[in-house]
């Protein structure tokens, strides 16, 4: 599967807020085949990441005091952010940022899911997201890293309309130390999954929040991940094979973490 619209309540974009963007620039075109439009003066230095002539990411200068940067940001599809912030407060969740119009692109609005991740929300005008999915270079995965497992399930249900469907919850599948279960949700929106759920709360400490992680598809994820340590990168997981793909994450030279994937044959 190449081409990409996405369905209510999907991923529909991604941006990383960099501390040195032209690194990030460089690191990111030579792992992914990425190319960047101009930085828009109009919205802070603003840059879009292209793939085969499609936008694909985006990027985004730190912007001083207050910010955090090196992170990507996950974006939901809205066609009604007020509406969706709503729900969000009544699932359990905060707004950050409520809905801010990006001139004739379309408009954000970011929120903090019940589980403590946050999430952005995208309702497009001429900027429509990312066109490309599972192809190299482009999002193979979006996955929601919980520290609440059950909030987690329950809060994009109500907020997106999404269904959710355990794959994996057995208790007696020990993981780190004894007792420790391992539960793991796929998010339908419409009929197929673009998003998971994990549950964390066992794999990291109990001060790491909640967040969103991105999975980009390569070719070849043992030689993406060789090739993105001699870029300045650092591995946090080698290329591993599983029955969802062989998957990997690195921090890009700035610390940012992104993760990479190769679906199995078939899938």
């Amino acid at each position: 599967m190449t081409e990409y619209t996405a369905p209510p309540g999907a991923p529909v974009w991604f941006d990383l807020m960099s501390s040195n963007t032209a690194k990030a620039i460089d690191f990111y075109s030579d792992l992914f085949g990425w190319k960047v439009e101009d930085p828009n003066p109009d919205f802070g230095g603003y840059q879009n990441f292209t793939l085969n002539g499609h936008r694909v990411a985006g990027l985004m200068p730190a912007m001083g005091e207050g910010s955090v940067p090196n992170v990507w940001s996950s974006y939901l599809r809205t066609d009604d952010p007020e509406a969706t912030l709503e729900l969000v407060k009544a699932a359990g969740g905060s707004v950050m940022l409520p809905p801010m119009e990006v001139g004739e692109e379309g408009t954000m609005a970011v929120a903090v899911d019940a589980a403590g991740a946050v999430i952005g929300f995208w309702k497009a005008n001429k900027h429509k997201g990312f066109a490309e999915w599972g192809v190299h270079g482009a999002p193979y995965w979006f996955e929601c890293v919980s520290q609440d497992y059950t909030k987690s399930v329950v809060f994009y249900p109500e907020v997106v309309g999404a269904r959710v469907e355990s794959v994996i919850d057995n208790s007696a599948v020990e993981i780190v130390e004894p007792g420790s279960p391992l539960r793991y949700a796929q998010v339908f929106f419409g009929d197929m999954a673009y998003a998971g759920i994990m549950d964390a709360a066992n794999l990291f400490p109990p001060e790491l929040p909640s967040f969103w992680q991105i999975y980009i598809c390569v070719d070849d994820v043992p030689a993406t991940v060789k090739r993105a340590e001699e870029l300045g990168g650092s591995v946090i997981m080698p290329a591993t094979d599983t029955p969802y793909g062989t998957l990997a994450t690195v921090h890009d030279p700035n610390g940012a973490l992104i993760s990479l994937g190769h679906p199995p044959a078939g899938m």
